[in-house]
């Protein structure tokens, strides 16, 4: 820690950097404060503009871990938070001490707390110390019953829920938000399927609030994202040092970054783009590890009759999970234009969340290219009755459509999980008869990433289709995933009885579709007999290739089956209004031919040939001089649209795909936010704690080169961050 004052000099507007490390260094120290102690005062009211470099603070942190067990100052500073924050919530819009010592509070226990957990050697959070001694003087507004976590998590959400975002409370929001995020980390700690024996005692905290506080912190949290403030947090900051001259944020654009003499990429990088809202970030990071926590409980008559066991050992059937509160506060969120009456008179039970739908509309449409907005859209189209009614009926689904198939498009520079979310998502909407039969009503002048070629006057309802054709393309090259290659025919079946007008590039590839498809399946069938030729010689123990084959067979039989119940579809329901597909179909109908008396296609070519037969003789009949051009052919087709009746047509049932989510959608859900939380937000955490997902760790180096180059970058990075902010 190097060396301190033996006498601290307190008072003045100016304090010395010997004062700052005197009291950083006693909070790390062996010296244990009482509660009451006027040190902690001294210490949240300091107003530093200073900073360490990488080493000092981790000396700091490990200081801290090998003292806070006896000192037990974490547990003090969460109470001294605790009541600030109450301080606080009594003057909101007043720039009082006490919310500058919320500021510093939240920021000295994130960064410590951080490295706790991060330090912890086994499972039990005990470790963490985050309580008082027995012999701890309290004051008469502590139950010594009551727990420390329980009580600041409330006083944190009770902040976040009731205070508005100002100028004069910005900071403070950023720096809770903050807080929440680290304090919610233990996830990290735990395996991907939860289980009874995993502790969170932050989150668990959170989710024991009463629904009214719950539908509070939601509706605040979707607000904060919906409004993504327009001035940036370093002018938010600026604002703030120069109304109150505590002296806390000296430095424009250091923010609570270095409050302590702690560098802002300790706990958070400097390299989130500066253009997005830090606080907007924030807020929809913390909303998506909230509704998607699950609290797993032993079954009563198990926990019973068991002891010791582990969580691994335990089957699904013995354990549930609690219910998610902000998960149900998010599932009713209301639109704000019909809170003035309910229209169908029902008596709803608990506080709904009211806000605007069309902010929500508008600001997903503009995020919808950052894989945590597509999470938020997923979690309303799938839970919210009626926000998904909303979208439905907007007449500018474009606006949330494009920038979802632009990602489709995108696929090579995008993650699997983000394609899979994307394509749900479309399979919900396409649930809906009104949303496919919309998109074919609305033209776009042009798609400008579409790069293939030109698309003009295209309707969104073909554009949709060229991208989910393009989409299972990619997949058969690339990915191979048959839930993919699902998702995408579902979708597509269920756009077909209602399309309308479909262009002629999406006609033919859809025809293209069924080629690529057939091409796959005579070379699986080709392989397949091939192995079954060859079964008479000796067969190898690790030679699996017949049953794999058989199966993905299986798997391309049922693909064939529904390309063709998707062309059925389109000349059952759509015929006259599709020109362009029963010219695909002419255009390409030799493609079909090997498949007409296969006995698991036949029944469904039927259709298909019958619509051929039609057609091919109404051009026999034409007399035409000269050779038949495009223009001709569809002339020819346009007029005798009007003659068909579909005489001889089989009528199949319509294939109606809905989605189901996964029994344990947990296990894929959680530990995909706090990937995307480490990932994308600028939250680092020790690659080495973290079970919840596979990680890959760096490749060991020198070590004084790797100190060498973590204080040069530390320098860069808060160099970054005070230029980028001035």
């Amino acid at each position: 820690m190097g060396a301190v004052p033996s006498t601290p000099r307190w008072g003045g507007a100016e304090l010395s950097q010997d004062t700052a490390e005197y009291l950083i260094g006693t909070f790390v120290g062996d010296k244990t404060f009482p509660l009451n102690s006027d040190y902690w005062q001294k210490l949240l009211e300091l107003p530093f503009d200073l900073h360490w470099p990488a080493h000092r603070v981790q000396q700091a942190c490990q200081a801290f871990a090998r003292n806070n067990c006896s000192t037990r100052h974490l547990a003090k500073l969460l109470i001294h938070l605790t009541w600030c924050l109450q301080a606080s919530l009594s003057t909101p819009d007043v720039q009082s001490v006490a919310s500058m010592k919320v500021v510093n509070a939240s920021y000295i226990a994130s960064v410590f707390l951080k490295y706790s957990i991060e330090d912890l050697k086994s499972e039990n959070l005990e470790d963490l110390n985050l309580s008082l001694d027995e012999d701890e003087a309290v004051q008469n507004d502590i139950r010594k019953d009551e727990s420390i976590i329980n009580m600041v998590m409330h006083a944190v959400l009770s902040y976040i829920g009731r205070v508005d975002i100002s100028p004069k409370t910005y900071l403070l929001h950023h720096e809770l938000l903050n807080f929440m995020l680290i304090a919610m980390s233990t996830q990290l700690l735990s395996g991907p399927s939860p289980g009874p024996n995993d502790v969170h005692p932050f989150i668990d905290a959170a989710m024991s609030e009463e629904s009214s506080l719950v539908g509070l912190v939601v509706r605040k949290l979707l607000l904060n994202y919906i409004t993504r403030p327009r001035t940036s947090s370093s002018a938010s900051y600026t604002l703030l040092s120069e109304e109150n001259r505590l002296g806390v944020l000296k430095r424009v654009g250091s923010a609570a970054a270095n409050i302590v003499l702690l560098p802002l990429s300790y706990f958070v990088s400097s390299s989130v783009e500066a253009s997005r809202s830090q606080l907007a970030d924030s807020s929809i990071n913390i909303l998506l590890i909230l509704i998607h926590y699950r609290k797993c409980i032993l079954v009563e008559s198990v926990k019973n009759s068991i002891s010791g066991v582990t969580s691994e050992s335990l089957l699904k059937e013995e354990t549930y999970f609690a219910e998610n509160r902000y998960c149900k506060a998010l599932e009713n969120v209301r639109d704000v234009e019909f809170d003035r009456v309910d229209i169908e008179g029902n008596a709803h039970t608990g506080s709904l969340v009211r806000l605007s739908f069309a902010s929500l509309f508008d600001t997903l449409g503009m995020c919808l290219g950052d894989e945590t907005a597509v999470l938020l859209l997923y979690a309303l189209v799938h839970g919210n009755s009626d926000f998904l009614e909303y979208v439905l009926v907007r007449t500018d689904i474009d606006t949330l459509l494009m920038p979802l198939l632009e990602t489709l498009y995108d696929a090579p520079r995008r993650t699997s999980n983000q394609i899979y979310m994307v394509l749900i998502i479309l399979l919900i909407l396409s649930q809906d008869s009104s949303f496919n039969a919309s998109i074919h009503k609305l033209i776009l002048p042009s798609v400008p990433w579409y790069q293939e070629r030109l698309l003009h006057q295209t309707s969104l309802g073909s554009l949709m289709v060229i991208i989910l054709i393009r989409t299972v393309k990619y997949n058969m090259s690339k990915m191979r995933d048959v839930y993919l290659h699902t998702n995408c025919l579902a979708t597509l079946a269920n756009m077909a009885p209602h399309v309308h007008r479909l262009s002629s590039y999406a006609s033919q590839r859809l025809v293209s579709l069924f080629d690529m498809l057939s091409r796959k399946y005579a070379k699986l069938a080709e392989l397949k007999n091939d192995k079954m030729q060859m079964s008479d010689s000796e067969p190898k123990d690790d030679d699996k290739l017949p049953e794999d084959t058989s199966a993905e067979l299986h798997i391309y039989t049922d693909f064939l089956r529904i390309v063709l119940e998707i062309l059925n579809a389109i000349l059952t329901y759509a015929l006259p209004r599709n020109p362009e597909v029963i010219y695909a179909i002419m255009h390409r109908q030799e493609v079909f031919q090997p498949f007409r008396n296969h006995p698991r296609f036949n029944e469904l070519l039927e259709n298909i040939f019958s619509v051929l037969d039609f057609f091919n003789s109404r051009m026999d009949a034409q007399k035409l001089d000269g050779e038949w051009s495009v223009e001709k052919v569809l002339q020819v087709i346009n007029i005798n649209c009007r003659f068909w009746r579909g005489d001889g047509m089989k009528m199949f049932t319509q294939l109606r795909f809905t989605y189901e989510q996964e029994s344990h959608p947990e296990e894929f859900f959680i530990p995909y936010v706090w990937q995307l939380v480490i990932s994308r937000s600028g939250f680092s955490f020790n690659l080495s704690s973290i079970n919840l997902f596979p990680v890959e760790l760096p490749v060991e180096v020198s070590v004084a080169a790797t100190e060498a180059n973590t204080d040069q970058n530390m320098q860069l990075n808060v160099k970054e961050v005070v230029e980028s902010s001035v």
